[in-house]
């Protein structure tokens, strides 16, 4: 029954106990009183703690939940090989800390993997090409070359590399300064043959010495295949995040295979930035050597764009590696496409390219209108020429991209 008392009751009854202190009965009651008044206060010191505890943990929570309002979704798309990793790296040399000398020298082994990988495609597409060309002759490697290319295709087909040395690099030198592998290189499109080659091909001493550590530049056209998600938070405008915004960008694997990762990503996106790879109108896909990689583009970019999720998301279109591009564009007619069959030259060099450029985009603007709704004419969508080895295009790029998204943001908030 008095375990059942109030806190109020409990003191009563330590006040009658005092009064009656020689009780024996009385002393036993007060005793028990105030260690119930004890524990009571105990109990509400400890609630009194946990409470301010509770509260904290809801302050710091709507705190988040309010930055993260403020903080813009761009997800990075397109198909394998478009540059939208070379993009992503770029994002955090120029908006972040960079890479430090631990994230250069993890990229040793990658650049080691790059041309190793290089030169067993073209030393095995020259044997190929000197048993089936009709101009076989000009793909025949010199004999010395041939024992070099068959042991250096052996080291491609591992899983393991060793590391480049300045043996292995003047091997690799000599079998790539062969005239066979020349011609080879020269049929790149045809072969799978990364957009670093030459780069790579060309500095060979330099990345085997034994004190390497790999640039920035090095870091840019070094070749990974993206798989899963990788994410960064940047602004454009430095750390001063009050003069601009934060946006949080996702970079995706682009074939086909990692393609059933984007969907879940596409809730709550401010905007897609969609990468196509406008010098690769001659290429095939690496996962499908029959799909010309433009066409697959061309699909891949309808598709985005008919996704019920993006109907107010912004798109900001990236005709990327323009400088392939321009160099391959008059010796290579874009007509071989199937999309492009409708072009015709008009010019030579620069106004040549230029013409072919303007063709090019005219098809992703027409696709853009074909692929959108009436109910969805209004989101925003923009053009860029870019090359995502170009720090400085990139960033002119993306400042013109959050300018294109702030004003977009005033817009919808009745501002402007």
């Amino acid at each position: 029954m008095v375990e059942q008392l109030g806190f109020v009751a409990l003191v009563k009854l330590v006040e009658v106990s005092e009064e009656h202190s020689n009780d024996f009965l009385n002393f036993d009651l007060r005793a028990f009183c105030v260690g119930r008044l004890s524990k009571n206060r105990q109990h509400t010191e400890a609630d009194t703690e946990e409470n301010a505890q509770t509260a904290e943990i809801e302050r710091r929570i709507e705190q988040e939940t309010k930055a993260e309002k403020h903080i813009q979704k761009l997800l990075l798309l397109g198909a394998g090989e478009s540059g939208k990793s070379t993009i992503f790296k770029q994002i955090k040399l120029l908006f972040q800390t960079g890479f430090d000398e631990a994230e250069l020298k993890s990229y040793v082994s990658v650049i080691d993997a790059n041309i190793y990988q290089t030169i067993k495609i073209l030393y095995d597409g020259s044997k190929e090409f000197a048993q089936n060309d009709v101009d076989s002759s000009k793909y025949v490697l010199s004999s010395e070359n041939q024992v070099i290319g068959e042991k250096l295709s052996e080291i491609g087909s591992r899983l393991d590399y060793p590391r480049l040395d300045k043996e292995l690099a003047e091997e690799i030198g000599n079998l790539w300064k062969d005239s066979a592998i020349q011609e080879t290189y020269a049929r790149g499109n045809e072969l799978q043959v990364p957009d670093c080659t030459h780069y790579f091909m060309e500095s060979l001493q330099r990345l085997s010495d034994a004190n390497y550590v790999p640039t920035k530049e090095d870091v840019l056209y070094a070749r990974v295949r993206t798989t899963g998600v990788v994410e960064i938070q940047f602004s454009p405008v430095g750390e001063n995040k009050k003069s601009g915004e934060v946006y949080r960008l996702f970079d995706v694997g682009g074939q086909r295979n990692e393609r059933r990762k984007w969907i879940h990503l596409f809730e709550g996106v401010t905007a897609v930035i969609f990468c196509a790879a406008i010098n690769e109108y001659d290429q095939t896909l690496f996962e499908d050597e029959q799909k010309n990689r433009m066409m697959e583009t061309k699909e891949l970019f309808d598709w985005v764009l008919k996704q019920p999720c993006f109907e107010k998301t912004s798109f900001m279109l990236f005709l990327n590696k323009f400088d392939i591009f321009e160099k391959k564009v008059l010796n290579v007619p874009l007509n071989v496409c199937e999309w492009f069959k409708d072009y015709q030259p008009v010019s030579t060099g620069k106004q040549e390219i230029e013409h072919a450029y303007e063709f090019i985009k005219k098809k992703f603007e027409e696709l853009y209108f074909q692929s959108t709704a009436p109910d969805r004419v209004d989101r925003v969508f923009k053009v860029y020429r870019t090359t995502a080895l170009d720090q400085k295009v990139v960033k002119k790029t993306f400042k013109l991209v959050d300018e294109t998204l702030r004003r977009r943001n005033l817009f919808e908030a009745g501002l402007l």
